[in-house]
């Protein structure tokens, strides 16, 4: 990908690779295509060595940095950035803050842990994808989408209250734990209160 040493503005979606446990090379590949700043977490640089890809910054505690001073070399351009106490995700978040991104896909990140991020939203847009899931906030109470006929996720604070809209007509859902809902073709218009987070299956 000698691509990726065009000249970058921040303009497309940073990429935050913090696991690769059940994400494969295909998942994250549309990601890839408009040459992306990519962080990649310590455990993680393995694999995405393996795949082909150039690291731009690999968040890595001192002991990584000092037995994998190497990869500065065989992965150049990329750079260490210095983590502390498994921070890794935090760290990870303010540095694209600082270079002004506006916005970033996180791989293996735990959904449980979106919650965690929503002090960000004010400065990032925000993709978290968990395995074969891919997760994004609604910030604005409404959100409106054409879907093939599937299952969607609704991720929100335990108890909250969903109107959903679709060709079925109207349902109210109360969220609990991994709530999923099955929705026909065509559009459907999910409207609640404050910040919550939809689910949706990525066929890679």
């Amino acid at each position: 990908m000698s691509s990726h040493h065009f000249v970058k503005e921040q303009q497309e979606p940073a990429l935050l690779i913090l696991d690769t446990a059940g994400i494969s090379f295909d998942q994250v590949a549309p990601l890839l295509e408009w040459v992306p700043t990519l962080l990649v977490a310590q455990e993680a640089v393995p694999v995405v060595i393996s795949w082909g890809i150039k690291i731009d910054l690999i968040l890595a505690e001192m002991e990584f940095q000092k037995s994998h001073y190497h990869l500065l070399e065989e992965q150049y351009p990329v750079k260490f950035l210095g983590v502390q106490g498994d921070k890794f995700l935090d760290e990870g978040l303010q540095y694209l803050i600082a270079s002004k991104h506006g916005a970033v896909n996180i791989i293996g990140l735990d959904h449980l842990r979106v919650f965690d991020l929503e002090p960000m939203l004010e400065f990032l847009d925000l993709v978290v994808w968990d395995g074969p899931i891919r997760y994004f906030p609604v910030k604005d109470g409404q959100f409106k989408k054409w879907f093939p006929e599937t299952s969607i996720q609704l991720h929100a604070p335990e108890g909250t209250i969903l109107e959903i809209q679709s060709t079925d007509g109207n349902e109210i859902v109360q969220v609990k734990h991994a709530t999923f809902i099955e929705v026909e073709e065509g559009i459907t218009i999910i409207k609640g209160k404050g910040i919550f987070w939809i689910g949706e299956f990525m066929n890679a």
